[in-house]
């Protein structure tokens, strides 16, 4: 494939997108679980430079209590993270109110470490044992978002529903999964353990089985190895290059104040205050096509030098790309972050918080990897972020190697400031 500003491959070392998905064809072999979504993906860049990775240290409890759910923009990011979204089968608007409440205090008593239960034998045990007598810490996190469709005329919230909160539509290059996509409810938890993602999500199915039944799952790792050790840099995604470079720094209140949450005398509803909008999109990547690659096309697609993530013609991860280069002989004008954020006064507005991780599924019918990037971005407009962005990165060459399949666009519901309240309460108000 050759692109413009970018050295033509050796002859033969390179397939088209659409001659690789051909070879999937032979013999009537399909995609295992096809359609799905996608946004800014490799190296989706920011405007502000986040912090280093925290250092190793004791895992702790998550404090629960807070105006905004601390699994947002958590003290430490966890290195395991999970995404299952449900039906809200609840009868009715006081069975929906009474869901909200059960959720809340299991989440807060999973947060905390409580231990469960203890009753006669004769009966089935509180939870599932995985964990034994006493949980211990794991940066256990979970953090619960409604889709569009918790506000159909079900449960009369119509009235309620955030300004811009939508069913997501098909946007470029998708091809989404009705199977993995969308939901009335989503669960994001993140944990250092596979054993505490499984006892979770089981305790908080187990709590409220009645009312939720699981539309679809994924889960994966959010930190590369060695992530959290000083100077190492943000964590590599599948594609191999340095993810998060230049996320915003979930530290700087202000920053996130402007970008990221709900704020009072915003055009919402007035209960959304301290929620904020969430994108999800669970992108395949085509590993085997992207190995094929040459190095110098990987770097100008991307825009990012691959081993030290510097931007291109730059030396440093963390440094400031500078689109100085009209013509796009530094970097390439179609490149990721260049059109991600191409660092302009207009495109300021646009920055979104990114908490993705990676995933692999095993492989498909036709013997290739199904693996890639499960995208979460949270933004205080999804017109002004996510929408903004995706809508730049339209027709980027990227999109050779990748493929959306799933996700949804959802509202991370504001948090709980003391006991007296529950997750959603603001909806029955």
């Amino acid at each position: 494939m050759k692109e413009r500003n970018r050295p033509d491959p050796p002859e033969g070392s390179c397939l088209s997108r659409r001659d690789f998905l051909k070879t999937g064809a032979v013999g009537g072999a399909t995609l295992i679980g096809a359609p799905a979504l996608l946004t800014a993906c490799a190296a989706g860049d920011q405007d502000t430079a986040s912090a280093d990775p925290v250092p190793d240290a004791a895992p702790s409890f998550v404090e629960f209590y807070g105006s905004r759910q601390t699994g947002i923009a958590p003290p430490v990011v966890p290195t395991l993270g999970m995404m299952a979204s449900f039906k809200v089968l609840s009868p009715d608007r006081d069975s929906l109110r009474d869901t909200f409440i059960e959720l809340t205090d299991e989440i807060q008593g999973l947060m905390s470490g409580r231990p469960p239960l203890i009753r006669d034998d004769a009966f089935p045990p509180t939870d599932s044992g995985i964990l034994g007598a006493t949980p211990t810490a794991d940066n256990l996190s979970v953090v619960v978002s409604v889709g569009a469709s918790l506000f159909d005329e079900r449960y009369g919230l119509s009235a309620k529903t955030p300004t811009e909160l939508v069913r997501m539509p098909f946007l470029a290059n998708d091809r989404l999964d009705p199977a993995r996509t969308h939901g009335d409810l989503l669960l994001n938890i993140d944990a250092d353990h596979p054993d505490t993602l499984q006892f979770a999500l089981r305790q908080l199915m187990r709590r409220r089985r009645r009312d939720l039944v699981l539309h679809w799952l994924i889960e994966g790792y959010t930190r590369g190895a060695g992530a959290r050790q000083a100077g190492a840099g943000a964590p590599r995604n599948l594609l191999g290059f340095k993810d998060g470079t230049a996320n915003l720094d979930a530290t700087d209140v202000s920053l996130m104040d402007r970008h990221v949450w709900i704020q009072p005398g915003d055009d919402q509803p007035e209960w959304t205050v301290d929620g904020t909008y969430q994108a999800v999109r669970v992108i395949r990547m085509f590993v085997e096509f992207w190995d094929r690659t040459p190095l110098a096309e990987q770097e100008a697609i991307i825009g990012r030098h691959k081993e030290s993530g510097a931007p291109l013609g730059m030396e440093n991860e963390t440094d400031t790309p500078v689109f100085d280069d009209p013509t796009g002989d530094r970097t390439p004008l179609d490149a990721h972050i260049r059109l991600a954020n191409p660092r302009t006064p207009e495109s300021e507005d646009n920055l979104i918080f990114r908490r993705g991780f990676s995933y692999t599924r095993g492989f498909d019918a036709a013997g290739r990897l199904d693996m890639g990037l499960a995208f979460v971005s949270y933004q205080r407009s999804m017109s002004k972020g996510f929408l903004a962005v995706q809508d730049r990165l339209t027709g980027e060459p990227l999109e050779e190697y990748i493929m959306p399949e799933g996700g949804g666009f959802f509202f991370a519901l504001p948090g709980v400031p003391d006991e007296g309240r529950f997750l959603g309460d603001g909806l029955f108000t």
